[in-house]
C-alpha cells in the first residue's frame, strides 16, 4: 500500500465535531455516532501492520501470514523497548501471569493476544470488531492455545465486577468514543490489586508542530484545507478517531479511579524522519543505530506513544 492510499484511507470517516485533542461525547446521539464511525473504520482497516508497508504477502490465516504481522509489529517494538525473553517484558511481569486472569482490550490480528494467551492463567480478548474476534480467533486455534476472544464494546463491558487480575491494551482506548468510560469499565471488573497496562497517543511537540503543523499543515496545504491542527492531525492517523493527551492530562484522567504506578514516553525512529513512507525513508530509517533512535525519541518532547502502568483504588 502507497502512502497516497494510506493517506486518503486516513482521510475517510473522521467525525467533524471531534473538535479538540482529547474531546469526549457531549450526547448519547454523538457518542453513538463516534463509536459508529470507529466501528465502521477498523472493519475496513484492521490492523495488520500493512499501513506503511506493501500488503502481506501470504494466505490470510496461515501461518506465514501471522507471522508476518508479528515480524512488522514485533520489529518496530524492538526499535523503542527491546526486550530479554519476550516482546513488552520491560512493562509486563509475564513470569507472575500463569496463575492471573488477563483481559486484553482491543485484539487487532491477535499478536498480542498469542504472546499472553502462551504465558496466562486464563486469557479473555475483546473487540469492537468481528474482522478482529474472528482472526484472533483462528489464530488461537492456529497455534493451539486456549483463549476467550469475544465481540464487545469496552465502554460496557459484560463481565462480573472483580473478573481479571491483569489488563493489557496497546493503541486501542483513545480511538474508543468515549475513553474515560472504558476507563470506568476497567476500574469496575479488576480485582482489587490489579495492574493495567495501556498505551495511548501522547500528544508531543514534535508530534503536533513538526509532523503536524509543519509536515501535513504547510508542506502537505492541508492548512489550506482546515486551520485546525487537531483535524489535521485526527486526518493523518488511525482510526475515525484518536486522543492525543499529554503526561499530566493523562495521569489526571487515570488518578480518578487509579494508582498510577509509572508513565513512559516511547517514539519511533520514523518519528525522525518526516518523509512518506518509501524507500528512501526505510533506507535512512537503517543507517541509524536503534540506540539513536531511543535515545533522541523515548522523550516526552518526541515520542507519541504513551505507556501507563496502574492499579485499581477502592473508591
Amino acid at each position: 500500500m502507497s502512502s497516497k492510499d494510506t493517506l486518503k484511507k486516513f482521510e475517510k470517516g473522521n467525525p467533524e465535531d471531534f473538535l479538540n485533542w482529547t474531546a469526549l461525547p457531549e450526547s448519547k446521539e454523538q457518542k453513538e455516532n463516534w463509536q459508529n464511525m470507529n466501528r465502521a473504520w477498523w472493519e475496513k482497516n484492521p490492523m495488520r501492520y500493512d499501513f506503511t508497508y506493501e500488503d502481506n504477502p501470504f494466505q490470510e490465516g496461515t501461518r506465514e501470514f501471522y507471522e508476518e504481522i508479528d515480524r512488522r509489529f514485533y520489529s518496530s517494538v524492538y526499535q523503542f523497548m527491546p526486550w530479554k525473553k519476550f516482546p513488552f517484558d520491560p512493562i509486563i511481569d509475564f513470569a507472575s501471569l500463569h496463575k492471573k486472569d488477563v483481559l486484553e482490550i482491543g485484539v487487532g490480528c491477535g499478536s498480542n493476544a498469542q504472546l499472553l494467551a502462551r504465558n496466562a492463567g486464563s486469557f479473555t480478548g475483546v473487540d469492537l470488531t468481528e474482522y478482529a474476534v474472528n482472526t484472533t480467533r483462528k489464530r488461537l486455534n492456529f497455534f493451539g492455545l486456549k483463549g476467550n476472544v469475544i465481540r464487545m464494546d469496552a465502554e460496557k463491558m459484560e463481565f462480573k465486577d472483580n473478573t481479571f487480575d491483569f489488563i493489557w491494551s496497546w493503541g486501542v482506548i483513545h480511538h474508543s468514543s468515549n475513553t474515560r468510560n472504558i476507563l470506568e469499565e476497567i476500574h469496575r471488573v479488576l480485582r482489587p490489586g490489579g495492574t493495567v497496562v495501556t498505551m495511548v497517543y501522547h500528544r508531543s511537540l514534535w508530534n503536533t508542530y513538526v509532523r503536524g503543523a509543519l509536515y501535513y499543515g504547510i508542506l502537505r496545504g492541508r492548512f489550506i484545507q482546515t486551520r485546525s491542527l487537531n483535524t489535521i492531525i485526527q486526518q493523518s492517523t488511525d482510526g475515525a478517531l484518536a486522543r492525543y493527551y499529554t503526561v499530566p492530562e493523562w495521569e489526571a484522567e487515570l488518578s480518578r479511579r487509579f494508582e498510577v504506578q509509572d508513565s513512559s514516553v516511547f517514539g519511533s525512529k520514523s518519528q525522525i524522519i518526516p518523509l512518506p513512507w518509501g524507500r528512501t525513508k526505510e533506507f535512512l530509517m537503517k543507517l541509524m543505530p536503534d540506540a539513536w533512535g531511543r535515545f533522541i525519541t523515548n522523550r516526552p518532547f518526541f515520542g507519541f506513544l504513551l505507556v501507563s502502568s496502574f492499579q485499581k483504588r477502592q473508591l
